[in-house]
């Protein structure tokens, strides 16, 4: 087995011995069950699938709780180990700095893909089950939340080992953390309203969407309200989908690039910090 995978291998194994996959699992199952049920209640009424209406209410709780259990989970991935002193030790295996950083994304990734769908999952299957509960692309649109959810996650666990290879001690880590948090999920949308109310909704319309891609939750939820006509007619974001010039496709790779760019640099800042 490589070292990669060898390190993967060894945060999936710490993340259940602290519980991590049980908690974050019990907790999406919980919320998600309850969005579900409370939400889909008045479907019938207004003629929406209830299996849409479920994309449409987990879109909101992901971008609320997946950023947050990521950069809990893993803002000390790189920082702890220093603190601890296991990673001279770690260090002196033959495994580069790379893969270091590389099989610790792996690991924890995949403890928060396996929390996301059995969590969503479950939920979603209950209301596939039910009468008239979805149709193909209702669960089209089910399996692309999943998937970008995961795919957030990711996200914010590689902006979370950018912080980890920049910090000095775990309480800086984890302070950045949650900074990065309040930022992406609260803050950076609040300064977008209020460049519109300045501008009293004058922004040109080529330039308010750019400055959506610079928040990846905005991205992710451009991406599960406009991609499916069923969500997005439900979402009322259907006209602003039709002014944009961003395909699924491009939301989904500036998703992945979004991964990419902070990983980058968290595997350049550690292999140059001194241990």
């Amino acid at each position: 087995m490589s070292p990669l995978l060898v390190i993967a291998d060894k945060e999936t194994r710490d993340a259940l011995r602290n519980r991590w996959v049980i908690s974050a699992t019990l907790l999406m199952a919980g919320l998600a069950f309850s969005l579900t049920f409370l939400g889909s209640a008045p479907t019938g009424q207004i003629g929406a699938k209830p299996l849409a209406v479920t994309v449409v209410s987990l879109s909101s709780l992901t971008i609320f709780l997946v950023p947050l259990i990521a950069l809990m989970l893993s803002h000390d991935a790189l920082v702890g180990e220093m603190e601890r002193g296991t990673l001279l030790l770690l260090l002196a295996h033959p495994v580069t700095r790379a893969q270091v950083v590389l099989g610790k994304f792996l690991g924890q990734t995949s403890v928060l893909a396996v929390a996301t769908i059995v969590g969503y999952g479950a939920a979603g299957v209950a209301v596939g089950l039910q009468t008239e509960g979805a149709d193909p692309e209702s669960w089209r649109a089910f399996a692309a939340l999943v998937g970008s959810s995961v795919l957030l996650g990711a996200i914010f666990i590689a902006l979370a080992h950018l912080v980890s290879a920049i910090a000095r001690e775990r309480g800086g880590a984890a302070g950045v953390a949650i900074g990065l948090w309040l930022l992406f999920v609260v803050l950076y949308d609040m300064g977008l309203l209020g460049v519109l109310v300045a501008t009293k909704g004058q922004i040109h319309e080529t330039v308010f969407p750019w400055l959506l891609m610079g928040n990846p939750t905005d991205i992710f939820r451009l991406y599960n309200l406009t991609a499916f006509e069923n969500t997005r007619t439900f979402s009322g974001l259907a006209g602003l989908s039709g002014q944009m010039d961003f395909s699924p496709g491009m939301l989904l790779g500036a998703l992945i690039a979004w991964t990419v760019v902070p990983l980058a640099a968290a595997i350049a800042i550690f292999r140059r910090r001194e241990l």
